[in-house]
């Protein structure tokens, strides 16, 4: 039942997304063991990779994106900060990589990455967090070809830019974007030999037809994401989705494990949200195929577990972080 993007799933007779249908909402106990016995193929089933991000810019954004703090559009708390100093940023990784991580990604709140002197202090970053013998990641907003190779020949491992949703439901979250944008920015990395980090935030209002169509999109992207960040929206005040409910868990882990079965040798990623789960919760995600964990006081604008707690969470549940 494994696949990759190259490689079509089973049921040839049913299209890509009754397939993945089929997947999803088999019973629950199958799915898992679908899913663990995928994941065993191709990872270390007690290993979880720890990665750091770090807000390099924060706020001004000028997108509407519904979900997000850092929007000129939403009215919250949130206080816009300059492009951060080389040495703070080298401080922070270094940080980061004594506490196990492995990871360390840039974020900065650009609606698209613009020629001058601060992508050339950016490009900079990269190639010394790199020095640092960490995978390098960085989410930049929009970018075009020549920039998506500069970043490349700094050092960049991976470039982050999610699809957030299924392409029907985007325009309910998002209008500054077009989905077709997105699209272009992924392939700009792609054609540039950067690994792509591309996946999604649950809990935004969609349907779980839009979750399992943003997996179809997902699975059309050539070549396959290498990561894929599963997020569940933290409702921000003073943002369009501050009330909106949260992800049910069952659904969650369905998706994860989805997730896992579709795309066998991607990083899936548990991501925003985990202040809010459960211990329990989070291992069911573990056991669905999610090898990897944000660790840091925040995920760019919204609060993250203690280290501290992802340690004892791990020593628990007799897994190790991954080494590089």
């Amino acid at each position: 039942m494994s696949t990759t993007l190259s490689q079509p799933i089973e049921f040839a007779s049913e299209s890509l997304p009754d397939q993945i249908a089929r997947i999803y909402h088999q019973p629950f106990p199958d799915l898992l063991f679908a899913a663990q016995q995928v994941h065993r193929q191709q990872h270390n089933p007690h290993a979880v990779q720890l990665c750091t991000l770090c807000n390099i810019k924060a706020g001004a954004c000028p997108e509407d994106c519904g979900y997000c703090a850092q929007s000129v559009h939403n009215q919250t708390d949130l206080q816009p900060a300059p492009l951060m100093q080389l040495e703070t940023v080298l401080a922070e990784a270094t940080a980061a990589k004594a506490t196990g991580a492995t990871r360390f990604c840039m974020g900065a709140a650009w609606r698209e990455v613009r020629d001058g002197a601060q992508f050339e202090q950016v490009l900079e970053m990269v190639r010394q967090v790199a020095a640092l013998d960490l995978e390098v990641c960085c989410t930049l907003g929009m970018l075009k070809p020549h920039q998506a190779q500069q970043l490349k020949a700094a050092g960049l491992t991976a470039y982050n830019h999610n699809l957030d949703t299924s392409p029907s439901y985007y325009g309910q979250v998002i209008t500054t974007r077009t989905y077709r944008d997105r699209l272009e920015t992924i392939q700009a990395v792609s054609a540039a030999g950067i690994s792509v980090c591309c996946g999604g935030i649950l809990g935004m209002g969609e349907s779980v037809q839009d979750r399992l169509d943003l997996l179809v999109a997902l699975s059309q992207l050539s070549p396959a994401p290498e990561s894929i960040p599963i997020n569940c929206l933290v409702p921000v005040p003073g943002t369009p989705l501050e009330n909106a409910p949260p992800i049910d868990p069952i659904e969650l882990v369905r998706l994860i494990a989805t997730t896992r079965i579709l795309f066998p040798t991607a990083m899936v990623r548990l991501s925003a949200g985990r202040l809010e789960m459960s211990d329990e919760l989070q291992a069911l995600c573990l056991l669905a195929g999610a090898n990897s964990i944000f660790t840091g006081a925040k995920l760019l604008t919204t609060p993250n577990p203690e280290p501290s707690h992802d340690e004892q969470l791990l020593h628990k549940l007799g897994m190790i972080p991954k080494p590089l």
